[in-house]
């Protein structure tokens, strides 16, 4: 069944008329390319024009579209030797938190890399199987073994961020889900390896942080970040999480939010109509970002963990995130008072 949004609906429309004249067309000798032509031009126009103007909300349904790419689509596309690493060696493994190892090609070097990704199921099945992408204790304790084989071994980490948010369940709080992702946040911030944390879809309160303490940071053009879903927000504020709409535009948890408040060092990209219409342009655009920003951190030195190029790589780290809580406060003039 194919899933569309309200403010899809009249490319949707288009889309089938034009199908409809590719089935004509060479039948009994009927030529329509020229009418097919001038179809094509109105819906590349349209398209263009409706995702130039989304509001925040349909931002937010996009970065959950059932068809985005998920992690293993990154990670078959361009790391096709990925290595699937499992458990926490403490309780069991978390499929919502996949994790592994694989070899990054760049400059026609193979530079061996960890890879940790939340990864959500497109079946009802997988769904299930997934959690939906909200890791338990567990996850973040994987998270945490693979960060500490990374140091050891001196690959540089790259992470894919898509989840509402670590799950909330009684069994998760039972195991320590809030150490367990504290205690990531820690972990990540103390490589002395490069790290690059990439959202590609939703990226949610601290199951997102959890992985996403990068030396970079990515975001898709249509993916949102925020320290909790609008849904929620608008639960805290209002007691109506309806208003989810209202929240998300409060929240400011777009790519062009993020940037301008200069928490993000690029947006990647999407193709037309967004990640999940063209899935090989999508990953491709994440590719070639990937080697413009995080490319120039994976050609440093690190591979001693106590030279001086590797405490700055961690240092460095540390500082970007400690200037994330930056701000000004213009001076205001009193009632009564001159400028």
């Amino acid at each position: 069944m194919e899933l569309f949004f309200d403010f899809e609906k009249p490319i949707i429309s288009l889309e089938k008329k034009l199908e409809e004249l590719r089935e004509i067309s060479g039948g009994d000798g009927v030529d329509l390319s020229r009418e097919i032509a001038t179809l094509e031009g109105k819906l590349e126009t349209l398209i263009r024009e409706t995702y130039s103007k989304l509001s925040t909300w349909q931002r937010v349904q996009l970065s959950r579209h059932p068809n985005r790419p998920y992690t293993q689509d990154y990670l078959e596309a361009l790391f096709p030797d990925f290595m699937e690493l499992h458990g926490d060696r403490a309780y069991g493994d978390d499929a919502a938190l996949i994790g592994g190892t694989a070899f990054y090609e760049r400059a026609g070097k193979r530079i061996p890399v960890v890879i940790l990704g939340h990864q959500k199921g497109r079946t009802t099945k997988q769904k299930v199987e997934r959690n939906f992408g909200m890791a338990r204790p567990e996850g973040y304790r994987k998270a945490i073994r693979l960060f500490e084989m990374a140091e050891r071994f001196r690959m540089p980490v790259i992470t894919f961020i898509d989840t509402p948010g670590a799950y909330p369940g009684m069994d998760a709080e039972e195991r320590g889900q809030s150490q367990a992702i504290a205690e990531s946040i820690r972990a990540m911030f103390g490589l002395t390896v490069p790290t690059c944390a990439v959202v590609i879809g939703e990226g949610g309160s601290g199951g997102a942080l959890a992985i996403g303490i990068g030396n970079c940071v990515l975001m898709q053009e249509f993916s949102t970040y925020s320290v909790i879903s609008p849904e929620s927000c608008a639960s805290i504020l209002w007691s109506d999480s309806t208003q989810a709409e209202r929240a998300a535009e409060r929240l400011k948890i777009t790519a062009n939010d993020l940037e301008r408040m200069e928490l993000l060092d690029a947006i990647i990209p999407e193709p037309n109509g967004g990640a999940h219409r063209d899935k090989a342009s999508s990953i491709g655009s994440l590719k070639k970002t990937l080697d413009r920003v995080f490319g120039p951190w994976m050609d440093r030195n690190f591979k001693n963990p106590d030279s001086k190029e590797s405490q700055k790589i961690r240092e460095d780290r540390f500082q970007k995130f400690r200037e994330m809580g930056r701000f000004a406060l213009e001076p205001v003039a009193m009632k009564g008072q001159k400028s």
